[in-house]
């Protein structure tokens, strides 16, 4: 076990850790090893199958609220737990040498005990067992897992995951509260920009048109102008012909006159 201890320390000091699994070790005399005060901020603290027989030489662990002791061969001797750990909260002690109802009633000093594991021992034999244990340790909420209403109890795992979507989700909140994410308003302004150029496109369109438009009105105008004036040299040009015409016509006839006159 304390070789399991030194590595599980990773090079830290014992003040410094607060989780310490020691699981599958096997201890000497059935007695805990390489554990003491030191370790004062232990919070959770696993000896499961190391074949450990007795807590007296449990260290003061006052801030531990989590202590698995599972598949060992305790049979008696929990009073030491409400003087070393006051402060626990879980107790798994499935799987032990626990028999009869006076060992649990030590634990009776345990005030902030909420859930305990008996299963797989022999305690659990007793008829009305469930019964028996919320009747005597009335702190306690869940028993073998389940309440005594037979409610599973949360996982811790679970509860943690909840702790966490809940942060989420009132970050989310806060988000909503405080306006759109960032990004947003530039978004706008880019569709703004995209309308404004279309306009602008469309408008530039319509002048284009117009000009068009207008040039052509002032070329068909030109051309009548200029058919205008084809027609008027036309008729002046005919004009002067008949004009010549008529000369030439009252000058033979002035020359017939003198004719007739001279006969």
């Amino acid at each position: 076990m304390k070789k399991k201890i030194n590595m599980e320390l990773k090079n830290r000091a014992p003040e410094e850790v607060t989780e310490l699994v020691l699981d599958n070790c096997l201890c000497v005399n059935g007695e805990i090893e390489g554990l003491n005060d030191t370790f004062k901020e232990l919070e959770f603290l696993s000896m499961a199958n190391v074949e450990l027989s007795s807590l007296a030489r449990l260290p003061s662990l006052n801030k531990l609220r989590k202590l698995e002791l599972s598949d060992n061969i305790i049979s008696g001797g929990l009073e030491v737990l409400a003087e070393k750990c006051p402060n626990l909260t879980y107790l798994n002690l499935s799987g032990n040498k626990i028999k009869d109802l006076s060992t649990v009633e030590a634990l009776q000093n345990l005030k902030n005990l909420k859930s305990l594991d008996l299963f797989n021992c022999e305690i659990t034999n007793l008829e009305d067992y469930r019964e028996s244990i919320f009747e005597l340790l009335q702190q306690i909420t869940y028993l073998d897992g389940f309440d005594q209403e037979d409610n599973e109890a949360p996982d811790s795992e679970e509860e943690e995951e909840e702790d966490e979507d809940g942060d989420e989700d009132e970050e989310d909140e806060e988000e909503d509260e405080a306006g759109p994410p960032a990004g947003y308003e530039e978004e706008e302004e880019d569709e703004d920009e995209d309308e404004a150029g279309s306009e602008v496109g469309e408008g530039e369109e319509e002048v284009g048109l117009s000009y068009l438009m207008k040039e052509e009105i002032q070329a068909d105008a030109a051309d009548e102008e200029d058919d205008d004036d084809y027609v008027d040299e036309g008729e002046e040009e005919e004009e002067e012909e008949e004009e010549g015409l008529r000369g030439e016509k009252r000058k033979r006839d002035a020359e017939d006159d003198v004719e007739d006159d001279d006969d």
